[in-house]
């Protein structure tokens, strides 16, 4: 898609809760210097509190009750060219593909969708449509990530071998376990909804994407946790506060809570990249750390926001945490406001210009397949499964679009 003739481009948000506000990142995008006019025409919501936060939020905007709404009928035109889905996980697949047939631009919201299944027939749908589908893996344009990719493709720690993720989910009984995030019919597993970052990041760092995934994993902590309330109708932000401690003594929990706080995934990738990814939810510090090892030495970075650092270590020695060098990890010092902006960019000038995107839905239905996969793992007695191939239709329609994202060569020293 490329605008042409009217220099507009009419957006949509669809799902008008906790992360709606990157919908704002439209106006900052800044395709008005270039020429377009891009900008939130309307907003869906299935619920009264949604519709009325996107009339705050957007109030040129037409609200409407549903993403069907923004879909025209009887030849009438479609409201927007192009919608931002933001709705529960477990609603993606249904919205996505309902929009990419009626020739909707799609930008998702992580993850792609909760099974395998369903985000092959998101991917399928783009390919017999033809419809842009854009997967908002915003971390991969964190600075962290950024540096770390940019150290492998110097060559400064030889070809990857291994790459291996801690993630101390501290915020996790306020951002996960009140709410329908903690149900698994809603969301599957938090290695979908939380992971998908990271293990996206994974095959970004390795070069490949997973082909076999062992899990394992319990809910050790929170299904101890007896007070329970509905939150349906309230953010994340309405509970949130850091004095919510120590985890077995949260409260107001999700009715439903039978989602894994401590889980662990074991991946096999494509060209032989071992890799491993733990996720713990009641840790009292909320970060992630990534070791990458090479056959020239390793990186790991300390903090994963500006202020922390990326470390390198490429000459033998025993126990040192100095390492041979450091360095600062630019960016915002909490959350990622900044992989927001550059990911809706990214979408926007897509559809504006024509021009190429460095994140594939390939690579986003990879990490889908790894979270889901892991998931069933670790709910049937641990056992290796494989990740099943695309159609070669799909593959040859997204062929066009980078399916590693766009790591460089690696050389070595």
């Amino acid at each position: 898609m490329s605008i042409t003739s009217t220099r507009t481009l009419r957006v949509g948000v669809v799902g008008i809760g906790q992360r709606s506000y990157i919908a704002n990142h439209v106006a900052a995008a800044g395709l008005d210097a270039d020429g377009v006019d891009a900008r939130i025409v309307a907003a869906a919501d299935v619920t009264g509190p949604g519709r009325q936060r996107a009339a705050e939020a957007w109030p040129d905007a037409t609200v409407v009750d549903g993403h069907r709404a923004l879909i025209g009928t009887d030849g009438a035109p479609n409201l927007v060219d192009a919608a931002i889905v933001t709705t529960p996980d477990w609603t993606h697949a249904e919205i996505a593909i309902d929009l990419l047939r009626a020739g909707i631009a799609v930008y998702l919201e992580k993850p792609l969708a909760i099974t395998v299944e369903d985000a092959d027939a998101v991917l399928n749908t783009a390919a017999e449509t033809g419809t842009p589908l854009y997967v908002g893996h915003n971390f991969r344009h964190a600075a962290v990530v950024r540096l770390m990719r940019d150290v492998i493709a110097r060559g400064e720690i030889g070809e990857v071998k291994a790459v291996w993720v801690r993630h101390f989910v501290g915020n996790g009984g306020d951002y996960y376990f009140k709410d329908w995030h903690a149900d698994r019919s809603r969301v599957n597993s938090l290695l979908l909804q939380k992971a998908s970052h990271d293990l996206d990041v994974v095959h970004a760092l390795a070069g490949a994407y997973t082909s076999r995934v062992v899990g394992m994993g319990s809910l050790s902590v929170y299904g101890d946790v007896t007070d329970r309330r509905d939150r349906s109708d309230e953010l994340m932000t309405d509970w949130f506060s850091f004095d919510n401690w120590p985890p077995a003594e949260q409260t107001g929990l999700n009715p439903v809570v039978d989602v894994e706080d401590v889980s662990m995934v074991m991946m096999t990738l494509e060209n032989g990249v071992q890799a491993s990814y733990e996720q713990c939810h009641f840790t009292p510090d909320y970060w992630r750390n990534y070791t990458v090892i090479g056959t020239h030495g390793r990186l790991e970075n300390i903090g994963d926001t500006g202020g922390g650092v990326v470390k390198v270590w490429n000459h033998r020695r025993n126990w040192d945490v100095a390492g041979d060098v450091e360095y600062p990890i630019d960016g915002v010092e909490d959350g990622h406001a900044d992989a927001d902006l550059l990911t809706m960019t990214e979408f926007l000038r897509s559809l504006a210009f024509g021009e190429p995107t460095t994140l594939s839905p390939i690579a986003a239905r990879a990490a889908v397949a790894a979270g889901a996969l892991a998931t069933r793992s670790l709910r049937n007695g641990s056992v290796p499964i494989d990740v099943p191939p695309l159609p070669d239709a799909t593959l040859r329609h997204f062929a066009t679009t980078p399916d590693r994202d766009d790591v460089p060569e690696r050389t070595t020293r």
